[in-house]
């Protein structure tokens, strides 16, 4: 047998050179067509060929997440080295004078920042800050606070780095500046005033009305109710919730919405007719969905505002923009529907992922995704890759452009709802579309809005990528909120701040959901 097949294959080998060199391409060719065709043929032979290309695809995606988290701690370490150099203890940069600026006088980008350089792993600046907080850091001022934006920022912060630190003088921080805060809620109707002295212990509205935001009383409930399980008083949690059962009851809603002011002396609201998701309305609809996730699922009438909230949204504010069709949310004022959209509405396509991965209707995974995509056109389509404050969309038959921005919209804050949102869909979608478009923005981040000698500043224009127009003003939040989200989009591990643990506040500190800590 053996011989037999020597001999044909002598045969085959002078006849195989006897054949010119098309002759032998042509029937190589042919070779490897019935090659492929029978790989092609067994599914498991090609199941195992897409199971490498898995394998080599998740490990190009494990690198390029490394990398991409990498650049996110570079981002920090540079807006880090110019508050160190220009601003330390102070609240917010001003990196392009290299001085600062002041609104409490209590450090506030150093102490919304605590959670992020932990979660980070940047030890070292965590820990250059954690003494100045031992050591120079004092509620013991006479100063006028906002309440909501001490209540988020520097409450939240404190109570966020205890629990991811276990260190208890963050926790005593906290109880020091939640009890300050309380005098807010001595009014006539238990509606917070928006400003405390929190070194005399007195507060007031502000000097040109007696009314309060909506968004800003209904959004400092998830910080006083863990204040209140972690010092045993009851005062904290019952003070914010008698105003989530007043604001339940009130009449002047909309199929669930809420409008923008609420009253301190009667309690009602006021500006009645007016219903947006951006600001001053916003977070109200976020805290209702995160303060039933922080109880543990329990406060049945948190989720029915929010459920009927959603279908209100769904109702009255969802529009699409010509030509390409894109989902927004826009405005009602007084029955007439406007098309303007602000980025912080871009919080809401991660407040209904969240809902969705809780047990909520699927559809709004769909509406989430389906907004997302517009809050990415929204960076897209300006000229830096940067999105403006506030958009507004054409619905007009004939429209070339989707979006428009008027000229005083054309600012950047550097603010975080989009990359917000995209960690949330990537989270509970696996889809690594979300992360390439947050690379994209911290790429562009980098290239309009930072400072050679430290820091990233907010910019004028983003229509303009010659001269963006730098506002010289690093917000607190690109530290607490934006450099965290974008970290924690880029990490493939679920376990990073897991979202069936904790619930983030307004401001993007992670405080635990009580169910799993009981």
């Amino acid at each position: 047998m053996l011989v037999l097949f020597s001999i044909l294959f002598s045969v085959c080998l002078q006849k195989w050179k006897q054949l010119s060199s098309l002759q032998r391409s042509l029937i190589l060719f042919i070779l490897f067509l019935l090659f492929i065709y029978g790989i092609a043929s067994y599914p498991t032979i090609t199941e195992q060929f897409s199971g490498v290309d898995r394998i080599i695809n998740s490990h190009v995606c494990v690198v390029c997440s490394a990398s991409r988290q990498e650049m996110v701690r570079e981002a920090f370490r540079h807006a880090w080295k110019g508050y160190k150099d220009f601003a330390w203890g102070h609240d917010e940069l001003r990196p392009l004078s290299k001085s600062y600026s002041e609104w409490f006088g209590l450090g506030l980008t150093l102490i919304d920042a605590l959670d992020t350089m932990w979660i980070l792993g940047l030890k070292e600046e965590f820990e250059e800050a954690k003494a100045w907080v031992a050591t120079r850091l004092t509620f013991n001022k006479n100063v006028d606070v906002n309440l909501f934006e001490s209540t988020i920022r520097i409450l939240g912060g404190l109570l966020s780095t205890y629990h991811l630190t276990g260190d208890t003088l963050f926790l005593e921080k906290a109880k020091d500046i939640g009890s300050r805060l309380m005098p807010a809620f001595n009014t006539p109707s238990k509606v917070p005033y928006s400003d405390v002295n929190i070194g005399k212990g007195t507060a007031h509205p502000p000097r040109w009305t007696s009314d309060s935001t909506v968004a800003e009383v209904t959004s400092i409930q998830l910080e006083f109710r863990e204040l209140s399980r972690l010092t045993q008083e009851p005062k904290y949690q019952a003070a914010v919730a008698e105003v989530m059962k007043q604001v339940h009851k009130l009449d002047g809603k909309l199929d669930g919405l809420v409008p923008m002011f609420i009253n301190t002396n009667n309690g009602q609201f006021t500006h009645r007719g007016i219903y947006t998701l951006g600001a001053r309305a916003d977070s109200y609809y976020e805290y209702l969905l995160k303060q039933w996730i922080q109880g543990g699922k329990k406060e049945n009438q948190l989720l029915e505002d929010y459920l009927q909230a959603i279908e209100g949204v769904k109702r009255n504010l969802l529009q699409k923009s010509a030509p390409n069709g894109l989902t927004f949310v826009g405005e009602l004022s007084q029955g007439q529907f406007s098309p303007k959209m602000d980025h912080l509405v871009c919080f809401l396509p991660g407040t209904l992922a969240l809902g969705a991965h809780n047990s909520l209707p699927a559809d709004h995974m769909d509406l989430a995704k389906q907004l997302m995509e517009t809050c990415y056109q929204m960076y897209v389509q300006m000229e830096t890759g940067l999105s403006p404050e506030i958009v507004h969309f054409n619905m007009h038959q004939g429209s070339t452009q989707d979006i428009d921005v008027k000229l005083a919209d054309r600012h950047n804050l550097l603010r975080p709802e989009t990359v917000e949102s995209l960690f949330y869909l990537y989270r509970f979608t696996q889809d690594h579309k979300y992360q390439d478009w947050g690379y994209e923005i911290l790429q562009n981040f980098n290239k309009y809005t930072k400072v050679s000698s430290g820091g990233y500043t907010s910019i004028n224009n983003v229509r303009d990528p010659d001269y963006p127009s730098p506002r010289d003003k690093m917000e607190s939040f690109f530290l607490g909120e934006t450099l965290k989200y974008l970290y924690l989009l880029f990490s493939d591990d679920t376990n990073l701040i897991s979202l069936d643990q904790y619930v983030f506040n307004t401001e993007a500190h992670p405080l635990p959901i009580w169910q799993s800590t009981a």
